[in-house]
């Protein structure tokens, strides 16, 4: 239902408030007020996800920054450098957020804390170098980098609440984008062989499911059922099997083999960019490139059968 609607349209839709972004109606939902205490929860959320979704052994507390910047400048082998490198990215972050929970603190306890203070600049430096170090950092699959879940910690430091929640809207739509992308790669690569009768069900059903995780914060009252959905549509998917006859040659049974295989990394594909809501340009196009390649060598052995 997108109508021709102009971006950043509400509607409300069977008793939904939505908000239109390139051909997709998105789940509204209200910020919290622009303040100190509540941009330290949006902050400490969004640290929380960042290091869900990267590499392991990042997460490095604030109090070693200075330890985590000598590690990182000494080094000179270049693999080695980017992990460290990641490691310093991680170390800023996390003393960004130990700045940002005192000044809090310090609000509480009725000191005016200004914008402009010597430790919000340093936090804000923080993050910012933390950002451009974010480009070191790989994602938990170690396909490919994920900078922009890296940026947003920053963007919800320096915008208001309001405008960073509306930036969010425009991320999820792209991602909504690539959920059906990869979707529709995905039926058009096997639909149309008879080992795999039956998966374009099970795609699209992963597909919506995927889709409507995407919008929908942890926070809501419908995650339960949400959450669960798609995760059964996972494990439904997954569970596929392709259909192979009977008395059927090693050829037939290794692309069974290998498109089983094509299957299960489309569904991690679509895990991974559900669950951190932004898109894998680099992880999509190689899994696209799979895909085409299976799809010839299915194609070649179709017609040598014949």
């Amino acid at each position: 239902m997108n109508d021709f609607a102009a971006n950043g349209t509400i509607r409300y839709i069977d008793g939904v408030k939505r908000i239109h972004y390139d051909g997709y109606w998105i789940k509204v939902y209200d910020p919290p007020e622009d303040s100190l205490r509540d941009k330290r929860r949006l902050i400490e959320a969004l640290t929380r996800r960042l290091f869900n979704h990267v590499e392991h052994g990042i997460n490095i507390p604030g109090k070693r920054l200075k330890e985590a910047r000598q590690a990182f400048e000494a080094e000179t082998d270049p693999e080695r450098r980017r992990v460290k490198g990641a490691m310093l990215a991680g170390a800023l972050f996390n003393r960004a957020t130990d700045i940002f929970t005192k000044l809090v603190d310090l609000q509480a306890e009725g000191v005016d804390v200004e914008h402009d203070s010597a430790l919000m600049r340093e936090c804000g430096q923080c993050l910012q170098e933390s950002l451009a170090l974010g480009k070191m950092v790989h994602h938990i699959s170690g396909d490919e980098g994920i900078d922009e879940l890296w940026g947003e910690p920053f963007r919800a430091f320096s915008i208001p609440i309001e405008a960073f929640y509306e930036s969010r809207y425009i991320k999820i739509s792209q991602t909504l984008r690539d959920i059906d992308r990869i979707s529709d790669f995905m039926v058009a690569t096997f639909s149309g062989l008879s080992l795999f009768a039956g998966i374009e069900a099970l795609i699209r059903e992963l597909c919506e499911a995927a889709k409507v995780k995407c919008e929908t914060l942890r926070t809501d009252h419908d995650i339960f059922n949400i959450w669960a959905n798609f995760v059964v549509a996972s494990e439904h998917l997954c569970a596929f099997e392709p259909q192979v006859p009977p008395g059927a040659g090693p050829e037939l049974r290794q692309l069974a083999q290998d498109g089983h295989q094509l299957i299960l990394q489309g569904e991690e594909l679509i895990s991974y960019v559900t669950r951190a809501r932004v898109p894998m340009p680099k992880s999509t196009r190689e899994y696209f490139d799979r895909c085409e390649r299976y799809a010839r060598c299915a194609r070649l052995s179709h017609a040598s059968a014949a």
